[in-house]
């Protein structure tokens, strides 16, 4: 998301020299910097290096004058021995700098942050400031906790302010131009480094005792008072501030720019978070809007998350009609107002700029939680048949209001209803870990319009949709109607037809004949029927640019009041989001003829008790295309989330790892074979209740043009006693030590007849 014409390429390294210059104006820089001692610089640079020694140790005493008391008394000691290492016998000890530093957390965080040892109401601010700036609010409600204390200890090597380049070594007789190849022979100066007094101007060959530079023709070379070489494209200048008309490399660049802003965001959220369900399975996702709510940008996270957000974004401001301030971040998980289903928990942060009025941005981060309540450990029950069951239903929730963490009204929310969540601690971590990612991004986005501006960034937030929906009208013009009915393995039934007006290069997607909305959790919300329409757009574009509501542009929607896929209240919606977001784009894929369908399925396992709770998604097989085999064992299409490391899962949950594996000759034959699904075997030490919610356990999924179905998928445990359970494709079951649990994916379908198949 950056210019690469405002960067100084900085070359070092035996041949850098002779290549810089080809670098730099392949990446666009115009600017080259050589160090005098380029070819030889990390050597110069273990030679001159400081010095270091870091001690640490815990502390975990609340930040009040007795515990700062005891922080000095213990940095004193580590300051001691951080100090005997560098300087044995005290030698040199003037010379050593030394940082003592305390990490606090408020309250029951597990985030510490550092700060610099001073008196008390100096470290107390200097907490809350470095808070504010990382979290987005304060804490000073909570008890601050000195958990930690750190000293680093630096000895200089050298006196950087005195240390001195030696000049280059003095050249033998070297003839003053030699036959060199500038894209074709030509004689060429050979200038000494030393010997270089005036700008010079390529081609030319400047050499020295341990290096040879290569100035191509269209660069100009100069030295520097420290000895450096400067190298500079001729002619080049400086880039005038970004204009808000449109350019096509500018609109590639704010793409970049506000894909960068959300990755940033992400980054924040995975380092911060405390359930592993987030911090190790990324189930997580980050997204900037405009003024209305529109999706600009994402990072690339779970598609189903961010085709929905922007539902979210304009449901904020809606409820609160225009009444937004400045410090305030609003919490929503309702699947009617934008959400997804409910573990799914939304952070909506306006941003303003200056004194203005009213938001000119908008910064959300949703993250499934390890628990909200309902029926069952880890909010995915089965078997739900309204939204109470499962679990607590944020509408628009003030949860940050005027710079302040509404906590005590957060953890009473948490705790309303028949069923409350069982590890409220936990949601209230991860909540502040999105709200410190939704804080990086309006840091982002201040840091972009001081160097753009505020015109430029707003013209291209409209630019880079602009850009996207050109984009899909293209891939429209090469699509084909169709239609398409996919039966589900409850007998519901997903009905789409496409239609493609080619003048207008306008597509409209009828979901009209999809089964009514029942009394079961695999209603998907009409959020979750439009990011799952805007994905498989997306997927048709060959260009990578961000999915956004551009995306959507040239679509009509057409999703009936009361269907599977625009439920009213109160209906379930658990597995609507997991398992019917999927069989509504392997249908969409299905009606234009492009691609097989995939497992159909995100094979949701939950287990857990009181105390401990945990989520997974399990991938199985992609389906073929008419120019690719399916890939085997892959997260497919709405869900990219990361499965728990096994050595994570493991020392965190009472569970083993038996079995993890591909499930061999489970895709569909065809001319392109279906991906294989996958065989995930988990043993359990401990009792706990478990939940599974899938698809294509009864319906195989679907192979096209001749190509055969993948296999189905199944599940069963097999108990400490050897007897064996099966399970159906939605199950609740109780496991304790000794039981295994084995679920089988299905494998994508094939594409095309296999008797086709070319020879080998």
């Amino acid at each position: 998301g950056r210019d690469a014409g405002e960067f100084t390429l900085f070359c070092f390294g035996g041949a850098a020299g002779q290549h810089g210059c080809r670098v730099a104006r392949a990446a666009g820089v115009r600017r080259i910097l050589v160090h005098p001692l380029a070819s030889v610089l990390a050597a110069f640079g273990i030679g001159v290096a400081d010095r270091l020694a870091v001690r640490r140790a815990s502390l975990r005493r609340p930040l009040d004058e007795a515990g700062l008391a005891a922080a000095r008394t213990a940095l004193d000691e580590l300051e001691s021995e951080a100090r005997a290492e560098l300087t044995p016998g005290g030698a040199d000890g003037a010379r050593v700098r030394i940082a003592r530093l305390l990490e606090v957390r408020a309250g029951d965080s597990d985030v510490a942050l550092s700060v610099p040892l001073g008196r008390l109401g100096e470290l107390r601010e200097a907490f809350h400031a470095e808070h504010l700036r990382r979290f987005g609010f304060t804490a000073r409600a909570l008890e601050a906790v000195i958990e930690s204390l750190r000293v680093e200890a630096r000895l200089a090597s050298v006196d950087a302010a005195t240390l001195v380049m030696p000049e280059p070594a003095a050249a033998g007789e070297l003839p003053q131009r030699v036959r060199a190849w500038f894209g074709g022979w030509r004689e060429v100066p050979l200038v000494p480094m030393g010997a270089l007094r005036a700008e010079l101007e390529g081609p030319a060959l400047i050499v020295e005792a341990h290096s040879t530079v290569v100035l191509e023709e269209g660069w100009r070379a100069r030295r520097l008072p420290g000895g450096e070489l400067l190298l500079e494209e001729s002619g080049a200048l400086r880039r005038p501030r970004v204009a808000a008309a449109a350019d096509p490399a500018r609109i590639e660049i704010f793409n970049n720019l506000f894909m960068h802003i959300a990755e940033q965001m992400g980054e924040v959220l995975k380092s911060t978070a405390q359930s592993v369900n987030i911090r190790e399975r990324l189930d997580y996702s980050c997204a900037l809007f405009d003024a209305d709510g529109g999706l600009v940008a994402n990072a690339p996270h779970m598609p189903v998350h961010l085709g929905s957000m922007g539902a979210s974004v304009r449901a904020v401001i809606a409820a609160r009609r225009g009444r937004l301030e400045p410090g305030d971040s609003w919490l929503l998980n309702s699947p009617y107002h934008g959400g997804t289903h409910l573990p799914d928990m939304t952070v909506v942060t306006p941003v303003f700029m200056g004194a203005r009025a009213r938001p000119r941005f908008f910064v959300a981060s949703r993250a499934h939680h390890a628990d909200i309540g309902g029926m069952t450990p880890g909010s995915m029950p089965p078997f739900s048949r309204t939204i109470e069951e499962e679990g607590a239903l944020f509408e628009c929730f003030a949860l940050v209001s005027g710079g302040k963490l509404r906590e005590s009204g957060l953890r009473a929310a948490l705790a309303a209803g028949p069923w409350p969540a069982r590890k409220p601690g936990q949601n209230v971590a991860d909540l502040r870990a999105q709200l410190a990612a939704n804080a990086r991004g309006i840091a982002e986005i201040e840091r972009a319009v001081r160097r753009h501006g505020l015109d430029a960034m707003c013209a291209y937030m409209r630019l880079v949709q602009d850009n996207a929906a050109h984009s899909v009208r293209n891939a429209i013009g090469r699509l084909q109607p169709g239609s398409f009915r996919y039966p589900m393995d409850d007998g519901q039934l997903i009905a789409v037809r496409v239609d493609i007006d080619r003048e207008r290069r306008r597509a409209r997607v009828d979901f009209t004949g999809t089964s009514p909305e029942g009394a079961h959790n695999f209603n998907a919300p009409r959020a979750v029927c439009t990011a799952a329409v805007l994905y498989v757009f997306r997927t048709l574009i060959e260009r990578p640019i961000p999915l956004n509501e551009g995306c959507l542009e040239p679509l009509e929607l057409v999703i009936p009041p009361g269907s599977l896929l625009d439920p009213r209240p109160p209906a379930a919606v658990a597995a609507g989001n997991v398992e019917t977001s999927q069989c509504i784009v392997d249908a969409l894929y299905g009606a234009l003829g492009i691609l097989a369908a995939s497992q159909g399925t995100m094979n949701n396992l939950t287990f857990g008790d009181e105390r401990l709770q945990y989520y997974e998604t399990i991938a199985g097989g992609a389906g073929a295309g008419a120019d690719f085999d399916g890939c085997d064992a892959v997260q497919t299409h709405m869900t990219n989330s990361r499965l728990t490391d096994p050595e994570i899962l493991e020392s965190t949950f009472p569970v083993l790892v038996r079995e993890f594996a591909i499930r061999r000759g489970s895709g569909g034959a065809g001319r392109h074979r279906g991906g294989d699904g996958i065989v995930r075997r988990l043993e359990f030490r401990a009792r706990f209740s478990g939940a599974l919610l899938a698809n294509h356990r009864r319906v195989a999924p679907f192979g096209l043009f001749g190509g055969e179905p993948g296999e189905r998928g199944e599940a069963f445990i097999r108990r400490a006693d050897g007897t064996v359970e099966p399970l159906g494709a939605t199950a609740r079951f109780e496991v304790g030590p000794g039981d295994e649990l084995t679920i089988l994916t299905p494998g994508g379908g094939g594409f095309g007849s296999p008797d086709r198949a070319p020879p080998p």
